[in-house]
């Protein structure tokens, strides 16, 4: 038991270095050799990895908090009728809600990473 809860300060960056390779996947399909610099979305979360480092521990939580929460008032706005959406951004908010609300907590938990006293 000691070991998995050694390791599950990892998770997040797992997830996100996870995203960026299914990103790079996906795009790399339809778009050839312009899709490496996707790649550079990684190396954040890479460094994380193998030279934990505070400050950019938390940089990248408030970052992509930041980011989640935005997208997050995009589906409220989206529930209550305030925005008109065109049928392809109702598409997009669609296959990405998921991904928003994963964000969001895996955002959360490398904010409580880096405000613990261990790393």
């Amino acid at each position: 038991m000691n070991a998995i809860s050694k390791y599950t300060k990892f998770i997040p960056y797992l997830y996100f270095i996870s995203i960026v390779a299914y990103w790079f996947t996906t795009v790399n399909r339809s778009e050839g050799i312009s899709a490496y610099p996707i790649l550079l979305f990684a190396i954040p979360f890479l460094w994380q990895l193998i030279k934990p480092n505070r400050n950019l521990n938390f940089s990248l939580g408030i970052v992509f908090v930041c980011l989640s929460s935005y997208l997050i008032l995009a589906y409220i706005f989206n529930l209550l009728n305030i925005m008109n959406w065109s049928e392809s951004a109702k598409r997009l908010l669609f296959y990405g809600g998921v991904l928003v609300f994963g964000n969001f907590i895996m955002s959360l938990w490398i904010i409580r990473n880096s405000i613990k006293k261990e790393f």
